[in-house]
């Protein structure tokens, strides 16, 4: 993925320097300005292909100011100086509309992190809503299970694609294009060999019973997945850094279990290089045309160190060109959001934000596997609009997964991945010709201007055509890419959510939640109502991540509604 600078993510130096090993003042903390993330200025589209992440993972308590929710390290900071960073920018905002006789194409890199959601769950259940900034509306949509059509094994292409349109439930006259892709599960004899290398942060801030004792779960659980011949190695830090498993068999299980078992919290997290231990045991181990995969366990909270951003992450993607990557795994409410997209990201991985047992056994059973072997890379979604029928769009979340237009085809372009089984749901906001732009309060300006003179691909009679282009999971910069097309009429847009499939009712209420939750311009928090309607009809009923989500919604209502 695209290497994330340090001035757009905020990330403190001190969370930096517990990874890479420096030295720096406890005073120094980072400071967000700047206009509001739906400040009309904001242009969300542009040409850009960085990706950058939220600052904050904080809470808002409605009517009342408040304090972190987090616990903070009591142990003695490090000493040194501080170069000085200039504040970061502010949070990406809202895509604006694009009119599509100037630019009809929107392209942006798959993503399937789901630590936005997790963090909303960890607030709503503390009895608050998360930080507007926090809310990522594409990882809402892509924490649940739907049920699009995989791809036969053997297919050509490991994924496929489901289009589906319907009216908005915000009452603009608007359609909303949901963009479905469903990734192939292959066969478990398929699987490539893993090296796994854990690094756990054993600082006194870890003590609490969300955070270690989740860690050890996590990593106790997965040695049930893994098969005897792959290996675990883990690498500790806090006030030092230490290896406390070397590359070891998972046959050796008893071994691997009784270091998990001894793990124990307390000190302050002194960085000591733990980043580069850990990735010296990924060596140790390394398996020529295996899984290679560092997993990266913390609260985010360090208290002394040194160092960039920018160094943190270069380091992260040169061990990712060397075929080793990092997942980021958060634990306990107030987790560094920002730095755990940041680091995963670079190294091509997942974030996940982890706060009960529950949550811990599902990573471990329905994420760990299939987010280490990789079906495709470098997957870039560019969709083209029909601008006879179509007058603007704009993409629901993704904001900081933008990909020039021309890059779609630039396969030494890096970009997403998709994971054994994974799905990848984007949503789209369209206005149709003959409509009018939602008159949005504080709503970004259109993009408009010249009109595109470009390539046309979409067909006449259709309203929007989709392409996907990937390489296989070995492939190299060099090597070609593949592509894969869908289409859509306008004839096939429902007259309304519910003659659509319930996987189409229910990415829709919830992209429109999120938004609300975001407080986007075209939101319209009096709505509530509608999307409660659709995500409690019977076929949800079913499904355990859906019938959790009506009870978080059922508990943030009020507060949203609160005077």
């Amino acid at each position: 993925m695209t290497r994330i600078g340090a001035c757009l993510l905020g990330l403190s130096l001190t969370t930096c320097a517990a990874l890479v090993g420096c030295s720096a003042s406890d005073d120094d903390e980072d400071t967000a300005a700047g206009r509001s993330y739906d400040d009309p200025s904001y242009t969300g589209k542009g040409g850009s292909s960085g990706k950058g992440g939220s600052t904050s993972s904080g809470v808002i308590i409605p009517g009342q100011e408040q304090e972190p929710p987090y616990e903070t390290d009591s142990g003695s900071g490090g000493s040194g100086s501080v170069a000085e960073e200039e504040p970061p920018p502010p949070p990406l905002g809202t895509n604006p509309f694009v009119i599509a006789t100037h630019d009809p194409l929107s392209t942006f890199a798959a993503d399937v992190d789901t630590a936005s959601y997790d963090i909303f769950r960890q607030y709503v259940n503390a009895g608050m809503l998360p930080e507007p900034d926090s809310v990522r509306l594409e990882e809402y949509v892509n924490s649940f299970t739907y049920e699009y059509v995989a791809p036969e094994q053997g297919a050509e292409h490991p994924f496929s694609i489901s289009l589906a349109a319907a009216p908005s439930l915000f009452e603009w006259d608007t359609t909303i294009l949901r963009v479905g892709i469903q990734g192939i599960t292959p066969p478990p004899e398929d699987k490539k060999p893993a090296n796994i290398v854990f690094l756990v942060d054993v600082s006194g801030s870890m003590s609490s019973a969300d955070k270690l004792p989740l860690v050890q779960q996590v990593l106790d659980e997965t040695v049930d997945v893994l098969d005897a011949t792959d290996t675990i190695s883990i690498v500790t830090y806090a006030g030092s850094t230490e290896v406390r498993l070397e590359p070891t068999p998972v046959a050796n299980a008893a071994t691997i279990k009784a270091v998990i078992d001894a793990l124990a919290s307390g000190g302050s997290t002194a960085g000591a290089a733990g980043i580069d231990l850990a990735y010296q045991q990924a060596e140790a181990g390394f398996i020529d045309g295996g899984i290679n995969h560092v997993v990266l366990c913390t609260d985010g909270d360090f208290n002394v160190g040194p160092s960039s951003t920018d160094e943190l992450l270069t380091l992260i993607e040169e061990k990712r060109a060397t075929g080793i990557t990092l997942t980021a795994l958060g634990f306990g409410i107030g987790s560094n959001d920002a730095m755990m997209q940041a680091v995963s990201n670079a190294g091509n991985g997942m974030h996940a934000v982890i706060s009960s047992s529950a949550q811990a056994t599902e990573y471990v059973q329905e994420q760990m596997l299939s987010t280490l072997v990789h079906i495709a890379k470098d997957m870039k979604i560019q969709v083209e609009f029909n601008p006879e029928y179509v007058l603007a769009y704009r993409l629901l979340g993704y904001e900081n997964r933008a990909v020039a237009d021309d890059d779609f085809r630039d396969d030494a372009v890096d970009a997403g991945e998709i994971g054994a089984g994974h799905r990848v749901t984007a949503l789209y906001e369209v206005v149709r010709t003959g409509s009018e732009l939602p008159a949005a309060d504080g709503a970004p300006m259109a993009e408009d201007g010249a009109v595109y003179d470009g390539v046309v691909e979409v067909g006449a009679e259709d309203l929007v055509l989709v392409k996907v282009r990937y390489k296989q999971p070995g492939a190299t910069e060099s090597d070609p890419a593949s592509e894969v097309a869908s289409s859509l009429a306008p004839s096939a847009i429902a007259a309304d959510a519910t003659e659509l499939d319930a996987d189409f009712q229910w990415a829709l209420s919830v992209a429109s939640f999120a938004e609300i939750l975001r407080q986007s311009p075209y939101a319209v928090p009096e709505r509530l109502s509608a999307i409660e309607a659709l995500v409690t009809r019977p076929a949800h009923e079913a499904l355990d991540d859906r019938v959790e989500f009506v009870e978080l919604f059922n508990k943030a209502k009020p507060m949203l509604t609160a005077p």
